[in-house]
């Protein structure tokens, strides 16, 4: 495949991250020429040696970073409430947010397209995730048997400043809280105390209501065998806080029918 070719393959979903990113179509699509005009003066500013759509992603990472045409562009604002939040977060952690949630590159992909190392790039998701938590605080269920990782978990939560409506440790619990206290978002174990499945549980709490949820499990492969239903938010145990936090913020970002709360106001 021609050089031509691998980059109108990924083009358009170059343009989606750029769009994201910037704020504007317009602006977006003004750092996307400017990347391929420093292509086109010096193709060897192309770096491949993590695929070409890494290498893509990193030469435009280093042209937004190093060039200001956003003044320069016709810049319309996108209309839809994701997009005007997530222009709130600070830039580094924006791209490390976005190129984990929204293009799906491995923390290993992301450190080598923002030029950080894996600490680093959970450190950005972690701060991405506190910024996008203070826009889109919302109430909490947590569904969990094991005490110590509910208590994790619920100061986790806390600390991004959302709400705990309560811990289930049971299908039957989990679905009695949810039902009363109509959560925003659910984090939820799969195995549970009594052998019954969290992931029961929240299908069941689906047909009512509509929430994000996000899985946590000792054992991801048995749930991503590419069937349907999969979980759609996955995390792996033992788990990274920086992880909860990106990914709860990704669940709540992307589900535009979560019921929101206004966000407290700091302590005086």
């Amino acid at each position: 495949m021609s050089r031509s070719q691998l980059v109108a393959e990924h083009l358009p979903l170059l343009r989606r991250y750029a769009r994201a990113l910037t704020g504007s179509q317009a602006s977006g699509d003004a750092y996307v020429a400017a990347m391929l005009e420093a292509m086109l003066g010096d193709p060897s500013v192309l770096d491949e040696s993590h695929g070409p759509r890494a290498g893509l992603f990193r030469l435009f990472t280093q042209i937004w970073n190093s060039v200001s045409v956003n003044d320069d562009a016709e810049v319309t604002t996108l209309p839809m409430p994701p997009e005007r939040r997530l222009s709130n977060i600070t830039p580094l952690p924006r791209q490390a947010f976005l190129l984990l949630s929204l293009e799906g590159f491995s923390e290993e992909e992301v450190g080598y397209i923002l030029g950080t190392d894996v600490a680093e790039t959970r450190r950005l998701a972690d701060a991405a995730g506190r910024e996008m938590a203070a826009e889109i605080a919302t109430d909490v269920l947590i569904i969990e048997d094991e005490t110590f990782i509910a208590m994790d978990l619920e100061s986790l939560v806390k600390n991004l400043g959302h709400n705990v409506v309560g811990v289930a440790r049971t299908h039957a619990d989990a679905v009695a809280l949810a039902k009363n206290k109509r959560p925003g978002l659910i984090l939820a174990d799969i195995q549970l105390a009594d052998g019954s499945s969290g992931l029961d549980a929240v299908n069941e709490l689906l047909r009512t209501f509509e929430v994000p949820v996000v899985f946590i499990t000792a054992y991801p492969e048995r749930f991503l065998t590419g069937e349907r239903p999969e979980p759609a938010f996955l995390i792996s145990k033992p788990f990274q806080p920086a992880m909860v936090s990106a990914v709860a913020s990704q669940a709540l970002f992307f589900q535009r029918n979560s019921r929101n709360r206004a966000p407290k106001a700091p302590a005086a």
